[in-house]
């Protein structure tokens, strides 16, 4: 099949999704309500409770879900082929995704903007949400660390992103000051934003920054690490609209550029040029080592067809910014389809975008050997086919986007860790204040990425176990959006139908990794195999309560359409016993 083909009919099925199938759940299931006062606005505080354009917060959420995750995952997963990657992220991103980030935002929505872990007491019980919140906080841990790992070595390999990377940051604080004090014209801010960003771009790749072998007394990589985390720290604390959402937000249109570049590059170099896949279709002859397809593509393509992450995102800040609720359906789940999107460009990149079929199967000489580095080379060669732009900035444009999704998502998951260790508190009895919860993050964090020695290596220790984890999540996350239609008697098939799939699927996968993490003989990674059983232990748990609390709401008389309103009013928030 000629790419161009594929991304027609991939571009078509995201359109379908949003305006008729998001439609029907916004106005049908979720019926989202545009006098429904947000917590934004019942507890504006000018610092994480702050009404937000719909705009400005779809850029905040998109870009804190997006990270590296959807170009990695399917930039491993078209080992298999580029057809099973392509319909997981498609019909994943439609009715799995769109789901379940639009679910998870409407039920914290209707519940005071609480966390999905903080939920699990009210719909689910208390022993559930002690669970919840074990399973968020091992999950922010991993994006945390990891992502500090990946930013660093894309610094290191492309140091043509330096420059655009570091300089975003005070271009975002300007651009928070023009829209929150000045009141200037978003539209104005957005193209000079935006302008401003790809100048710095241009500049990174004319004068990339490479390091000395020692600065501070430490080596590069060591020094990136410890910067990334006091930048991460620093941000979480700021008020959210001084850096994070304008920051995410200037992001999150640099990457719409971005995939319009490499979109347009693909449409004129496969009408031009004839430019076709250089992988099959399904690889039948896969090299030695890589794991069935089942189950573990659905888990190694989480971000991009859908992910627990999401649900902690639009649960733990995107709902405490959203100005009105219908907003929800167009942050929520346009959201998710800008994530189906990028990708869609990965799969792209990384099967049309490789000058030849030797080189692909040079890439894909093992399972894992394809991620960022190949989605960077594939679109480079797109960009420089269809566009004619040298592929030196082709790849800068692309390496900067990767770096600045990871950062994004990175310095979010330290304010959301934060969030999750205060919740934790106030459940043992005692308060944490935003101060001593960032640095118990920070320190946490920092010491799982420098546990095997300085050059960072320890943060990708528990990453293995990242899909399954955050697969779990996603499914913990569709039985709370669950039992709150069956509460309020609409169609719950929506949203238990992608839980089941995806809890089989990732269940399965980490039954199979306990498996591998335990054969692993004098190898054997302790910490992995301990980890992967609490998981296990915690999915069980937490199912097994979810799936009795789903019956007893069926049992139960219909729930009042205003009942939402009236707890968020009244602050009665009544608990599962």
């Amino acid at each position: 099949m000629d790419s161009v083909l594929l991304l027609v009919i991939g571009l078509a099925i995201f359109a379908a999704g949003y305006f008729v199938y998001s439609k029907y759940l916004g106005k049908r299931v979720l019926k989202l309500d545009p006098a429904f006062r947000t917590p934004a606005h019942e507890k504006n505080d000018g610092v994480d409770h702050v009404p937000t354009n719909k705009f400005v917060l779809w850029g905040h959420h998109f870009t804190s879900v997006a990270g590296a995750a959807p170009i990695v995952g399917p930039a491993v997963a078209v080992i298999w082929g580029w057809l099973p990657a392509f319909l997981w992220v498609t019909i994943g991103t439609v009715f799995f995704a769109g789901m379940h980030d639009l679910g998870a935002l409407w039920a914290s929505e209707r519940n005071k903007g609480r966390s999905i872990g903080a939920l699990a007491a009210r719909y689910i019980g208390k022993r559930g949400s002690y669970v919840f919140l074990l399973v968020i906080g091992l999950l922010l841990l991993m994006v945390i660390a990891a992502f500090a790992v990946v930013i660093k070595d894309l610094l290191i390999a492309s140091p043509s992103t330096v420059i655009p990377a570091w300089g975003a940051i005070p271009l975002a604080v300007l651009v928070g000051l023009a829209v929150y004090k000045l009141r200037w014209n978003l539209s104005v801010v957005t193209i000079i934003g935006v302008a401003t960003l790809y100048a710095l771009i241009w500049m990174g790749d004319r004068f990339p920054v490479v390091l000395p072998e020692q600065i501070l007394g430490m080596s590069p990589g060591t020094f990136w690490i410890v910067v990334l985390f006091v930048y991460a720290g620093v941000a979480s604390l700021l008020p959210v609209w001084l850096l994070l959402q304008p920051r995410d937000y200037i992001n999150g249109v640099q990457l719409f550029v971005g995939l319009g570049v490499l979109f347009i590059g693909t449409l004129v170099a496969g009408l031009v040029f004839g430019n076709s896949f250089v992988a099959p279709a399904i690889n039948t002859a896969v090299p030695e080592g890589t794991p069935a397809i089942w189950p573990l593509l659905f888990v190694t393509i989480a971000c991009g067809a859908i992910s627990g992450f999401h649900g902690a995102v639009a649960s733990g800040t995107t709902s405490k910014q959203l100005d009105k609720e219908p907003d929800a359906r167009f942050v929520g789940y346009f959201g998710a389809v800008g994530e189906g999107l990028l990708a869609l460009g990965a799969i792209i990149a990384t099967t049309a975008g490789i000058s030849s079929v030797a080189r692909w199967e040079e890439i894909y000489s093992a399972f894992n050997d394809g991620g960022v580095n190949a989605f960077v080379e594939g679109g480079g060669n797109i960009i420089e086919m269809g566009l004619g732009l040298p592929q030196s900035l082709s790849a800068t444009v692309l390496a900067t986007m990767a770096v600045l999704f990871a950062a994004t998502t990175m310095d979010t998951g330290v304010r959301l860790l934060r969030f999750v260790f205060q919740e934790a508190a106030e459940v043992i009895g005692f308060k944490l204040n935003n101060i001593v919860a960032t640095l118990v993050t920070l320190i946490l964090c920092m010491a799982l990425v420098f546990s095997q020695g300085v050059d960072g290596s320890g943060g990708l220790t528990i990453w293995p176990l990242f899909g399954t984890t955050n697969q779990l999540l996603a499914s913990l996350t569709l039985i709370i959006v669950s039992i709150m239609l069956i509460r309020k008697r609409r169609n719950y098939f929506v949203a238990l139908v992608p839980l089941v799939l995806v809890f089989i699927a990732a269940f399965w996968a980490a039954i199979i990794q306990l498996g591998t993490f335990w054969n692993g003989g004098e190898d054997t990674n302790w910490l992995l195999l301990v980890l992967d059983i609490i998981i296990v232990i915690a999915t069980v748990w937490v199912g097994i309560e979810g799936t009795a609390a789903m019956r007893r709401a069926a049992n139960e008389p219909p729930e009042q359409e205003d009942a939402d309103v009236t707890d968020h009013l009244t602050g009665r928030v009544p608990m599962v016993k």
